[in-house]
């Protein structure tokens, strides 16, 4: 045995993290001891005032009269009111008038002119492979029989994205170039990042209706954020060398503008544009519950009659419509396209000629739908595979159980017990114990936001509802943090781990929200586990990404500090790396609760109840009452919950600096 491993703990081990561990308790007790003496004078009076556990009905807004009447007020003025005829009206016959001109143009160029037009720009942006995958990838939607719907879809996000796009770049271009715009949109922008996607339905339901200009406008409230912040970040970073070194050559600022800050910023627009691709795709898939029509339409009325098959078959062409969008975009944000120069030009011009040469060719020969012939039913042999599974896994299976039975025991051993703890919770303890977590990692400013919005909740008359989302949003996390923080770890530590997650993390990051549905219903059935099961899934990816990229950020002199002192892989993992990656590791648990909340909202379409079904109920149903105030419960929810999670970035950076200074003195 070496010295090494002999020798006594060093004084890193012994003096640093006691002393610290003193420190931040200190601290701790300071910030909650305001808090304390608040609630030894508030609560006797309020026990006095209002006994009981459950929210007091005193304190209760009913909102279903105004509400009602306001939505009684549109539909009856929604053909004759100016507002709507010379404003919503002109809106809503734009967005028609574009989905139904960019479907038309899908169907004049058919199948054979849409495939190779994917296959051209795939071919032009990143080569042969990628053309390769989207040709394959529009042919298997055809094979599926999901032709017409994918051109519904695709036409639906080609209006959202585009949209999306120009309301994204101005807003970044004017928060970029000034710093009172910056900071005045800056909050709103991490507020909308934060709301579940079910959220952004109800406000434009009740001007707009049921239909595609409802789903449009959803789609285009939803996935503008991304472009605005990463057009904002771009312009803002451009390097200072390069935009002095413009300046003293007596550019104006239009001309700094357009010849170095946005070229500077390419890349960062690039990825904004993928990143709104991605989220107008999901969005728009959402949107099938209020009428967007095309895929999204198919899997929900797959989804609410239970038949995984058709669901499965209506699934698959979302999936691969994500990957060759994403891929595509993330290409040509890489800059391995051909360029902008004579022979790239060139290149664009040969391919669409190609293209209108194969539409037209298609047209002659009247080839223009996907023939019938050339389809595939999947249907029936994967419910055939679905009640095998029902009849053989499902339960009964020796030593582990079925799939039920774990769905069973999850929902009877951890959701019932966690949601009956938090509803026997008295209203005053739940306001209590956000303050105190949200103090914790926050301010003050940050505590009294987070109560705020889970006393609205009370206030809206669905304390209970929102405390059953919630036991199951904690559930769902709780079980994403213990697979993708050990996840994580093992692929920061592994770089063949890292190498076999990659691949699976790039899918699972592709999909849209409502294709996690599909395989969960098929394994668990409906109710509560199966959402909790979606939500993981959804929110794995991100949390190992961020757990592996925060541990290999991790200032190698530390580690090798801690490993010079005989420090064991174990040590230096729990006493130096995880300290250190601190900031990635609670952003990790911030982004986990944020998705989480996301999909156990949607998973109120198989069962999973509580704010899900209010919402779902709503749309289905006209009754925009209860939907409103489930939307807004959700939204204050999530609100709580990114407060909760996410500490201020300066007290974070300030801690990331105490800790680097404390482990290089003890080194």
């Amino acid at each position: 045995m070496t010295a090494a491993t002999t020798a006594p703990h060093p004084p890193v081990e012994r003096g640093g993290p006691p002393a610290a561990l003193s420190s931040a308790r200190g601290r701790a007790l300071g910030k909650l001891l305001p808090l304390v003496l608040f609630a030894a004078v508030l609560v006797p009076l309020a026990l006095i005032r209002w006994p009981g556990t459950a929210w007091p009905d005193a304190l209760t807004v009913d909102l279903s009269a105004p509400l009602g009447s306001a939505s009684d007020w549109i539909i009856d003025n929604r053909d004759s009111h100016p507002l709507f005829l010379y404003f919503f009206g002109h809106i809503s016959n734009a967005v028609v008038l574009s989905v139904r001109g960019v479907y038309l143009l899908l169907l004049a160029a058919g199948w054979a002119g849409v495939t190779a037009a994917a296959g051209l720009i795939g071919w032009r942006v990143a080569g042969v492979r990628l053309a390769l995958t989207a040709a394959v990838s529009f042919a298997v939607c055809g094979v599926l029989g999901m032709w017409v719907p994918t051109m519904q879809t695709l036409a639906l996000m080609v209006v959202a994205v585009t949209a999306s796009v120009v309301l994204g770049a101005l807003l970044g271009l004017a928060a970029g170039l000034s710093d009172r715009l910056y900071r005045a949109l800056r909050p709103v922008l991490d507020t909308m990042q934060v709301l579940p996607a079910f959220a952004y339905l109800l406000p434009v339901v009740l001007v707009f209706g049921i239909g595609v200009p409802a789903a449009v406008l959803a789609t285009v409230v939803y996935a503008a954020p991304p472009m605005a912040r990463l057009t904002a970040l771009g312009l803002r970073e451009a390097d200072r060398g390069v935009m002095e070194a413009v300046s003293s050559l007596g550019a104006t600022a239009r001309q700094r503008l357009l010849t170095a800050r946005l070229p500077l910023a390419r890349k960062q627009l690039l990825l904004g544009l993928n990143q709104t691709i991605m989220m107008a795709l999901s969005m728009a898939v959402i949107a099938s519950v209020i009428g967007a029509g095309g895929l999204g339409d198919r899997v929900y009325q797959a989804l609410a009659s239970v038949d995984v098959g058709a669901a499965l078959a209506a699934g698959l062409p979302i999936v691969l419509l994500a990957v060759v969008l994403d891929r595509t975009t993330a290409a040509a944000g890489s800059g391995t396209g051909s360029g902008p120069g004579k022979r790239g030009r060139l290149g664009w011009a040969v391919a669409a000629v190609a293209t209108v040469l194969v539409a037209i060719a298609g047209r002659l020969t009247d080839r223009l739908d996907w023939p019938e012939t050339w389809t595939v039913n999947i249907a029936e042999p994967v419910n055939r595979a679905v009640d095998w599974m029902t009849a053989h896994l499902y339960s009964g299976v020796p030593v582990i159980g079925g799939t039920a039975d774990w769905a069973g025991r999850f929902t009877t051993w951890v959701l019932d017990p966690l949601r009956g703890g938090l509803q026997a919770l008295p209203w005053w303890a739940v306001l209590l114990l956000v303050a105190a977590l949200a103090l914790l990692i926050g301010t003050w400013q940050t505590a009294l936001t987070a109560v705020l919005a889970m006393a609205a909740i009370g206030v809206l008359g669905v304390w209970k509802p929102s405390l059953d989302t919630l036991s199951q949003v904690l559930a769902a996390v709780a079980v994403t943090l213990v697979i993708g923080f050990a996840a994580g770890i093992a692929a920061a530590r592994s770089s063949r781990m890292e190498a076999l997650l990659r691949p699976v993390l790039d899918v699972f990051q592709t999909l849209p929200q409502f294709v996690y549905l599909i395989p969960v219903v098929a394994l668990f059935g409906v109710g509560r586990a199966p959402a909790v099961a979606a939500a993981v899934v959804y929110a794995l990816p991100a949390v190992v990404r961020i757990t592996t990229q925060g541990l290999r950020q991790v200032d190698p002199a530390a580690i090798e500090a801690a490993r010079s002192l005989g420090a064991t892989g174990g040590q230096q993992l729990r006493q130096v790396q995880l300290p250190l990656a601190g900031p990635a590791l609670r952003l990790a648990l911030n982004q986990g609760v944020v998705l989480v909340l996301a999909v156990v909202i949607i998973g109120g379409l198989v069962g999973g109840g509580a704010l899900g079904y209010d919402v779902v109920f709503g749309l289905a149903q006209g009754d925009l009452a209860t939907g409103l105030v489930a939307g807004a419960a959700i939204v204050c929810l999530g609100l709580m919950l990114d407060r909760v999670t996410q500490p201020t970035q300066r007290r974070t950076e300030r801690r990331t600096e105490r800790r680097t200074g404390r482990t290089r003195k003890a080194a």
